[in-house]
């Protein structure tokens, strides 16, 4: 997992959300996040196919979006907003 975390960069209270295009569970958690001026990255694992074995890895071998990935290296599948908050909070 650490491999993700340097590829991307990520720091701090920074994160990625793992998407796809026609994910309702990815719209409803990125409005969400921008409801709440929360900022993230997000990659489409569609596009970007060589995410997508990180995505089935920490899903028990499922392509389940969206999956976030925090800069401490933990994984959250599909969080409410509150939950987000709570990782953020700790990070």
């Amino acid at each position: 997992m650490s491999t993700q975390i340097q590829e991307l960069g990520l720091s701090g209270k920074e994160f990625v959300m793992f998407s796809t295009d026609w994910c309702g569970y990815c719209k409803r958690l990125k409005s969400q996040l921008n409801e709440n001026s929360i900022p993230f990255r997000e990659i489409n694992v569609e596009e970007e196919m060589h995410y997508a074995a990180f995505v089935e890895e920490v899903n028990g071998g499922n392509r389940v979006v969206p999956t976030l990935l925090f800069s401490d290296g933990a994984a959250l599948t599909n969080p409410s907003i509150a939950a987000v908050k709570e990782k953020l909070a700790s990070l």
